[in-house]
């Protein structure tokens, strides 16, 4: 399989002083869907942002299909930006309330050039993709609800026919009953169109569900990748454990008799991210050497890659 996304020691300032990425290195191959997940304020939507140039990385490489976009001009970018699209967490905040939804799918059309005469038809086309209908192109965002709202997020980021989909929380904002639907919409869009996908997301049972590989994040550096199977049934780094111990387990007798890798504190600033390995303030396996090691990620064997050197 060959890779479509490679991201290479990727770091990202804010304000000059907060580390938001911390070298930050993975690839996405072509057709595959990357789940990555971790706790609110980690960096996995400043990852997300900063792949598609909405935010400009301070060092590292973006190498999308064999070329490097990484310090492209926003006028240069515009190819990959039709090759590259982002479906946003919050539908209610990501649409346009004075664009109706047809106008809000066309946009982009319009933007890369798509002829006048095409727009109409395929703006139609896509809503019923999503599960919407022709007659809705016409109704204004606060007209719809949320999981409706979210399928017209969709609809905009296929509207120029990408080949890459960074999905970011795009259903923590859903009910619940929703949220099934639009995962299982995306799975079957990936199937019929070759979408490759990185999705972020915090629930770990749906991330499991929609991706191949999963990789994890810790206050801005990447701790943890292997095959999605492989990670669930064996997960290294402790705080990896910890996540995977916290997911809710439907049946009473096997949640009573599990055990539960709980943390300590809370996670630190990213003003000040603590020495060697950013996780050891909150770890329960850490030793002394933790405080000052350089902890990068290495094969464990299977392609499953740990920064953890105890794991």
């Amino acid at each position: 399989m060959s890779s479509l996304l490679e991201i290479n020691n990727l770091t990202k300032y804010f304000a000059g002083n907060i580390k938001a990425l911390d070298d930050v290195s993975f690839s996405i191959n072509r057709g595959e869907t990357l789940g990555l997940v971790g706790e609110s304020g980690c960096g996995k939507t400043t990852l997300g942002r900063t792949i598609i140039k909405l935010y400009e990385p301070d060092s590292g490489k973006i190498i999308y299909n064999n070329q490097d976009i990484t310090r492209l001009s926003p006028k240069q970018m515009l190819p990959f930006r039709k090759k590259i699209q982002m479906i946003f967490q919050d539908p209610y905040a990501s649409l346009n309330p004075r664009m109706t939804a047809g106008d809000i799918i066309r946009e982009s059309m319009i933007i890369h050039g798509v002829p006048k005469n095409e727009q109409s038809e395929r703006v139609n086309k896509l809503l019923q993709l999503v599960g919407l209908n022709s007659e809705q192109a016409g109704r204004y965002p606060h007209e719809f609800s949320g999981g409706q709202r979210q399928r017209i997020g969709i609809a905009r980021a296929l509207a120029v026919e990408p080949e890459f989909i960074i999905c970011d929380e795009p259903i923590s904002a859903l009910d619940v009953s929703i949220q099934a639907q639009i995962v299982n919409m995306l799975c079957d869009l990936q199937n019929e169109m070759g979408l490759t996908y990185l999705f972020i997301a915090h629930d770990l049972s749906m991330v499991r569900h929609i991706s191949s590989r999963v990789a994890v994040m810790y206050l801005g550096k990447i701790v943890e990748i292997a095959d999605s199977n492989e990670l669930y049934s064996r997960p290294l780094h402790p705080y990896t454990i910890s996540l995977l111990s916290s997911i809710p387990v439907p049946d009473p007798d096997k949640s009573d008799k599990r055990k539960i890798l709980s943390l300590e504190g809370e996670i630190p600033s990213a003003l000040n991210i603590p020495s060697g390995c950013n996780f050891h303030t909150r770890c329960p396996k850490a030793k002394p050497e933790c405080r000052t090691l350089n902890a990068i990620l290495s094969d464990k064997g299977e392609n499953h890659l740990c920064s953890c050197p105890f794991a």
